[in-house]
């Protein structure tokens, strides 16, 4: 089937209905709209439930070790010891993405400006301005892979295979995010920015990309002043040689899988990965429990997953597992757009399709 004669991607309506990650009429509105496996809500609560220790002494290491392997990279720099530090630095810095999306939530940290001041810096570091990210991500949690209405769908069918190639370097995203963020800082928000985001929340936005674009520049005019690409070495250029590990992760979490479905279960993945992996990834791994409980914090889904992985299809057994589905996958989707990776149900699970029901905008 030829691609015009496949589904439209391209956003429809308007930011009208847009809600907030970091309440709790999100996470009612999710549970209402899609499919969520039985929980107890007093267990729910306690998962829900935030903490300053835990996720203060996850960053603190993330932190600790992002400073530990530059420091080595700065003293190395010039000889080829520093190729080791740097690529350690990249994955650490490029992991910035995980956390990003995890504290677009609001749900890691008990204290507000903890989770304000850390989605600032981890947006900046993926090079996702974090306002038009949030309500973006918050798009992506309403209507995930409803075609259409998700801006953030990774895999549209017929699969580019080039685009995800590509972002193995971040070269793909990379420059589109640098792009959005040069255009909505002129003033004028990008055609899909005005899908979604509020018109009340669009001047952060504006003023924002400035900022980034500012840094962006200044780095840019380090380099020059030093005569040396070691500046960039340590902020933007990062989440480009440092990506692979990112792309590979971010990339499993709906490949390949059902479109315009009303159940996490069959359009998103959970893979169970070593602590290292969990680690960079920030536990989205767990990414139907991620979905379906969208205001339980990161560190909580281990257990979350623990509690309802009887209600959903098996977890894939490492990232090998997962791409031994998704490359043939989006293989077959080149040729059969159509066509999707079906998930067995546990029991007696019937899907609900975007056609057969009538949700918010």
């Amino acid at each position: 089937m030829a691609k015009s004669n496949w589904k439209n991607y391209a956003l429809i309506g308007t930011a009208e209905g847009a809600s907030e990650m970091d309440t709790e009429a999100f996470e009612h509105r999710v549970e209402e709209e899609w499919f969520s496996c039985k929980l107890d809500r007093k267990t729910l609560k306690q998962l829900t439930k935030r903490s300053d220790a835990e996720p203060l002494r996850i960053f603190g290491l993330w932190l600790g070790l992002l400073v530990v392997s530059g420091v080595l990279g700065f003293l190395t720099w010039g000889t080829w010891w520093c190729v080791l530090p740097f690529a350690v630095y990249g994955v650490l810095y490029s992991a910035a993405d995980h956390r990003a999306h995890e504290l677009s939530h609001g749900t890691p940290f008990k204290t507000r400006w903890l989770n304000t001041a850390f989605f600032q810096l981890c947006s900046f570091m993926t090079l996702r301005e974090a306002y038009f990210y949030r309500w973006s991500h918050s798009r992506h949690h309403t209507h995930t892979i409803i075609v259409g209405r998700d801006p953030e769908i990774g895999a549209p069918r017929p699969t580019d295979v080039l685009g995800p190639v590509l972002d193995i370097f971040f070269l793909k995203d990379g420059l589109t995010q640098i792009s959005r963020i040069t255009r909505n800082a002129t003033g004028s928000l990008t055609e899909n920015g005005q899908h979604f985001v509020p018109e009340m929340e669009r001047g952060k936005v504006i003023w924002s990309s400035r900022l980034y674009l500012a840094i962006i520049v200044a780095t840019i005019a380090a380099c020059i002043a030093a005569h040396s690409i070691l500046p960039a070495m340590f902020i933007v250029l990062p989440r480009f040689y440092g990506g692979p590990l990112s792309q590979v992760f971010n990339f499993t979490q709906h490949a390949g899988l059902d479109e315009d479905v009303y159940d996490h279960r069959l359009n998103t993945r959970t893979v169970l990965l070593n602590p290292v992996f969990a680690f960079l990834y920030a536990n989205m791994n767990y990414h139907i429990e991620h979905h379906m409980f969208p205001m339980v914090p990161f560190y909580a889904l281990p257990k979350l997953h623990a509690l309802i992985k009887d209600q959903c299809p098996a977890p894939y057994r490492g990232l090998f597992a997962a791409y031994c589905e998704i490359v043939p996958a989006i293989i077959r989707q080149r040729r059969d757009p159509t066509w999707f990776i079906s998930r067995r149900l546990p029991g007696d699970g019937r899907p609900v399709y975007a056609n057969s029901v009538t949700v918010a905008a």
